[in-house]
């Protein structure tokens, strides 16, 4: 487990350095440097667009985090992507998904605290959170007292992005046409987004979804929280789609028996197979390659052609 804990501080260390305009096989790639936002630092932006956009139609839009490591591996820290362009690309072209483009969202520094779903954290008490600080400091993530910033991130992607998204590009601005997707800390801070704001985002993709919050699962209070989290806060079943997904190996070795869990909350919740999808990947780990091999299973899943 410890080469898994390691993958990840490298990853959260070393993605953010990166501002290298990606290549891509499929479509075209508008790259928006320091996008200015009043509630986090500014980050750089990838709009995807597919082989053919144009003005005279209406497409939807797919916003993924870790912007970094989407569209091209000669431009990420380890040399691997999920080859967003590559795939979805593919799939529309053979009319398996309805036409979308892809906002990448670059991540900061502060990825672990943006990607922390707040009001989660702040249903633990104080001891609790004082663990989740030490544990985060430990692993040198942080050196501070821990202070979640998914609320700000939020708020940036909501009133601030989305807003220049949809008038500068030819979207469906509706929650029908707007989706939400991320893995590890991604995948929570997707879900995350779906909970907080229903009227935005009708779907959510959740890959590898980081439910420890920090690095272990015994005596850790993170995941009972996000449970209780979605039982009084998961979105309408009648018009919203959720995806989960998970490996086995590295980090996602934590994630079996979290995601079981879920899965009873979801069912709690009214979702059935019309609308919510987990899957398990065994013997698959905690990587970009892992997501790229099954990345088309959930953009068919969001974007189905009714």
């Amino acid at each position: 487990m410890k080469i898994a804990l390691n993958f990840l501080l490298v990853f959260a260390l070393s993605v953010q350095g990166f501002a290298q305009t990606p290549s891509v096989s499929s479509g075209k790639i508008d790259y928006i440097s320091n996008f200015t936002s009043q509630f986090v630092a500014a980050r750089d932006v990838e709009i995807w667009l597919p082989n053919g956009y144009t003005p005279n139609k209406k497409y939807a839009a797919l916003y993924m985090h870790d912007g970094q490591m989407l569209f091209d591996a000669a431009t990420t820290w380890n040399k691997q992507a999920w080859e967003v362009d590559e795939i979805a690309g593919k799939l529309q072209a053979e009319k398996k998904t309805r036409d979308f483009i892809v906002v990448g969202i670059n991540n900061t520094a502060k990825r672990h605290p943006e990607y922390f779903p707040q009001k989660p954290y702040e249903s633990l008490s104080v001891a609790q959170r004082e663990m989740v600080t030490q544990a985060l400091k430990e692993k040198g993530r942080i050196t501070d007292t821990f202070t979640p910033l998914a609320d700000a991130y939020l708020q940036f992607l909501v009133s601030e992005l989305k807003p220049y998204i949809d008038s500068h590009y030819a979207v469906d601005p509706s929650p029908s046409a707007t989706c939400i997707a991320g893995s590890s800390m991604g995948g929570l801070i997707s879900l995350y987004a779906i909970c907080e704001y229903p009227d935005v985002f009708g779907g959510a993709a959740c890959l590898s979804t980081h439910w420890p919050g920090i690095f272990a699962v015994e005596g850790n209070p993170v995941p009972e929280a996000f449970l209780n989290y979605m039982r009084s806060h998961l979105p309408n079943s009648n018009n919203h789609t959720i995806y989960f997904d998970y490996g086995d190996q590295t980090l996602d070795a934590l994630y079996p028996p979290l995601q079981q869990k879920v899965d009873e909350v979801m069912q709690e919740k009214g979702f059935d197979a019309s609308n919510w999808k987990t899957q398990f990947f065994p013997g698959k780990d905690h990587s970009e390659k892992s997501w790229k091999e099954r990345l088309a299973i959930p953009l068919q899943f969001l974007f189905s052609i009714n």
